[in-house]
């Protein structure tokens, strides 16, 4: 062999070597990542349940979005009073509901808003992403959708016994600008799989006592829930005024695309706010994150704000990092 062949099939094997290792090291790198534990966040104590039967539906073959559908249906039908129709009515005696589902793979979305008498909005928000060109579906139109595609509807009609009810229990019958909810929350729950795919999604019944036909953050891509399947989602609960002005869930991506872990990326997003707000860190505000790497977190402006967090390790409720004017960057949970 001349010394030219010589070199020439040296210069090949180990350009093939490093072929060779370089495939090596990116099948180990896929294994790694199929074999990681599936991880589901959601928001408040009442969250856990949804998130435990969201991780059955990932340990029974269903995808991130079965399990999310999955989880918050179980919440819009457990009696929850700011979730499904058990939830508050507005000022009108009537329940009005709003949600939304985000697919990382594909970067899809759907939601509704504004609809009455549908038992899981959740699911008609999946319909909407998956069925028709549109994103979001309103009031009465929205109703007609989900009853077309064969969801449990009932009448919508106002329940004005239990309105007045729950009217007398309060200070105010009818909140005006600038007063807050009285106990109303949001299931707003994300998962990361196995495959590392991403899915998020959102339900609520709204501020109770609301002028008919208000619409919150919870069925706004980026104001409710927001899903980078590159990097990571995030999810909203409190004042919905106070997350759609700033396009929030979005932020907290995105802050999490520049490097923040998930705490700190719901916190800079609060303090982001909180700069430009009138009302400071007055805001009633909190959000839950993870990101592409498995990790998660939250913040809010409620003082120990409660979240769930689920694997196949734990399920435990943790507390976010809390935000106020006195108290901006003291601990929190990863």
């Amino acid at each position: 062999m001349s010394d030219q062949t010589r070199r020439d099939f040296l210069k090949h094997t180990t350009a093939a070597a490093a072929t060779f290792s370089a495939g090596c090291a990116s099948t180990q790198s896929s294994a790694r990542l199929a074999k990681r534990d599936p991880l589901i966040v959601s928001t408040w104590g009442f969250g856990k349940p949804a998130n435990e039967l969201a991780l059955k539906v990932l340990q029974g073959g269903g995808s991130a979005l079965d399990a999310v559908e999955q989880g918050v249906r179980l919440m819009e039908s457990s009696g929850n009073t700011s979730v499904g129709l058990s939830g508050k009515p507005n000022a009108a005696g009537v329940v009005q509901l709003d949600a939304c589902i985000m697919n990382g793979p594909g970067h899809q979305a759907g939601s509704v808003a504004g609809v009455e008498g549908v038992v899981h909005p959740i699911s008609a928000a999946r319909l909407v992403m998956e069925k028709t060109p549109h994103v979001m579906l309103v009031g009465p139109g929205a109703h007609w959708f989900a009853e077309q595609n064969g969801l449990e509807v009932r009448d919508g009609q106002a329940d004005e016994a239990s309105y007045r009810e729950w009217l007398a229990k309060q200070k105010k019958p009818a909140p005006g600008k600038g007063d807050k909810p009285e106990n109303h929350d949001t299931i707003a729950l994300i998962i990361l799989d196995t495959d590392g795919n991403i899915a998020g999604g959102c339900s609520t019944s709204g501020w109770s006592g609301k002028v008919p036909g208000r619409v919150g953050d919870s069925p706004i891509i980026g104001g409710g829930v927001y899903v980078d399947n590159e990097v990571g989602a995030a999810g909203a609960t409190g004042l919905g005024e106070n997350v759609m002005r700033y396009c929030a869930s979005y932020q907290v991506v995105e802050n999490m695309r520049h490097g923040m872990s998930p705490t700190e990326a719901c916190a800079e997003a609060i303090r982001r706010i909180a700069k430009t707000d009138p009302q400071g860190m007055d805001l009633s505000i909190n959000f839950i994150a993870l990101n592409k790497g498995g990790e998660f977190g939250a913040a809010g402006t409620q003082a120990n704000f409660p979240y769930s967090v689920t694997t196949p390790a734990f399920s435990e409720i943790r507390k976010g990092q809390p935000l106020s004017s006195a108290n901006q960057k003291e601990g929190g949970n990863e």
